[in-house]
């Protein structure tokens, strides 16, 4: 038995590698790449018709066997690992259906090098946009809330102990900021990606007179890749966009982490409903915050693809290979299906937060975190130097501490004592200052310097933040309809090539 692929292979491919390799790569990628591969397959024929390459006849025929073939869809195509993978799969289909002359011209000025390398750009093309959706959505609910609660006082934490005065609502606005990096760099990657491949043949282009710009066109992309080894070698569009989800992940991983200390009883600052909660097979008492612990996890998961895929193709030469441009990719598309669905479940988890609004307030008015508010008044009312201020202040939260006395009950005579010891004389602030000083709502509302946590600051900057994703989401409503014009374009040149068929 020969190969069914090739002449130069005598031999039939052995079992073991189609039950290792290639019926898993087939039962993997056939069905997922279908539509990319047929969209590839009727843009070049397109193409090929237009540059002469293939006579109307003969093209026309090949237009409507590929109709049929896309109106049948993947599963029509019996899948035989001896003929390797998805494009061989899909040619002997094509040639079944339009015989073997026919369906053997396709693959003029064509190499599956280069189909391969447009087919991964349009599933991750199609990737980035689906992100770029499920980190919009997460960016609406996360400033929903943050407007919701722009007002509600809590500790803010550094070293996870208690720092200064913030609110839940300017915190949740720190979140969005730094998703919207994540988007921008999903973005970044997009660009970089908007050149397609195809024409590039094996390595070296092709000696027929094709036309790289129109399967370019036909396909969404607004350029063609310029060196075409450059165009079979490199992946790095995936690195980019794997890159960017890895970032995204690390900091919804830190975020979880918070929400997940916070949601203990021991801070009770945040609860969250039981329809996002576990619990356990034998303590009937438990309430487990399983999806904080599945988003923690996944973001590890991540982390692992990302490495996995570039000690893969770090080690390959610089041209196509299975190792570099097949196996790396694998882990490429379930990083994007994982990040897809953590998305999902980050927006239920931020939605469905409910801030336990007086435990947080009572937690800032006891545990010393308006103490640097003191600290400014002694340096405003008093004259002390900033240093000399921050050891009083220490002094009398020791004393305090000492005392087993929570903040809001410092007195402006525990201020003097601590002054006298620290310096050698008292500093004289009112007990009215003193009480304002250690106010978390006052200290929160006097933070009014840009960047800072006043609720009006936070209002203002949700509504920047709110107008920045409205321009983002009508950037990709933009992106959708292009490729969406692209897409019909192709279908209604090839449906009028078909019809030129006798």
């Amino acid at each position: 038995m020969e190969s069914k692929v090739s002449r130069r292979l005598q031999q039939a491919t052995a079992p073991a590698v189609c039950e290792h390799i290639y019926l898993p790569r087939l039962n993997r990628e056939f069905a997922s790449g279908f539509a990319c591969l047929t969209d590839i397959n009727q843009a070049h024929l397109l193409m090929v018709h237009k540059a002469g390459l293939v006579p109307t006849p003969v093209a026309a025929h090949l237009a409507q066997a590929l109709q049929q073939m896309e109106q049948a869809g993947a599963d029509a195509v019996p899948l035989d690992p001896q003929r390797e993978d998805a494009y061989f799969n899909y040619e002997a289909q094509l040639m079944a259906l339009a015989g073997a002359d026919a369906g053997g011209r396709l693959h003029v000025a064509r190499s599956r090098n280069d189909i391969l390398a447009t087919q991964d750009r349009l599933r991750a093309r199609d990737l980035a946009l689906s992100l770029l959706d499920a980190m919009g959505a997460v960016r609406e609910v996360t400033l929903a809330r943050a407007a919701e609660h722009a007002d509600a006082v809590m500790p803010g934490y550094t070293h996870l102990q208690a720092a200064q005065p913030i609110t839940y609502g300017y915190y949740l606005a720190a979140v969005a900021d730094a998703m919207s990096r994540d988007v921008a760099r999903i973005e970044c990657a997009l660009a970089a990606l908007d050149a397609c491949p195809l024409g590039a043949g094996a390595l070296a282009g092709t000696a027929f007179p094709i036309l790289r710009d129109e399967t370019a066109r036909l396909l969404g992309f607004s350029a063609s890749v310029p060196n075409s080894l450059d165009a079979v070698a490199s992946r790095d569009f995936a690195w980019e966009l794997m890159s960017a989800m890895t970032v995204a992940a690390v900091t919804w991983s830190r975020v979880v982490q918070d929400l997940f200390v916070w949601s203990t009883p021991e801070f009770g600052l945040i609860d969250f409903p039981d329809s996002v909660a576990g619990t356990s097979s034998i303590m009937p008492q438990k309430k487990n915050p399983v999806v904080l612990e599945y988003l923690k996890g996944k973001s590890g998961h991540l982390i692992g693809l990302l490495t996995a895929a570039l000690a893969t193709v770090k080690g390959t030469n610089f041209t196509h290979t299975g190792d570099g441009n097949r196996e790396s990719m694998r882990s490429f598309w379930e990083c994007a299906d994982e990040c897809l669905r953590s998305l999902a479940l980050l927006k239920l988890v931020i939605g469905t937060a409910r801030p336990l609004r007086e435990n947080m307030l009572l937690r800032a008015r006891r545990d010393f975190s308006a103490a640097t508010d003191l600290a400014d008044a002694l340096v405003r009312e008093a004259g002390v130097s900033f240093r000399e201020a921050h050891h009083i202040v220490g002094a009398v939260v020791r004393q305090a501490l000492d005392s087993h006395l929570p903040a809001d009950e410092i007195t402006t005579q525990m201020v003097d004592a601590a002054a006298l010891e620290q310096t050698g004389r008292s500093m004289g602030l009112s007990e009215e200052t003193v009480r304002r000083c250690l106010d978390p709502v006052a200290g929160v509302a006097a933070r009014s310097v840009f960047g800072g946590p006043s609720p009006a600051l936070v209002a203002e900057r949700v509504a920047q933040q709110r107008q920045a994703l409205h321009v983002s989401k009508e950037q990709l409503a933009v992106r959708r309809r292009t490729l969406a014009a692209a897409r019909a374009t192709l279908k209604q040149e090839l449906a009028a090539l078909a019809a030129r068929h006798a």
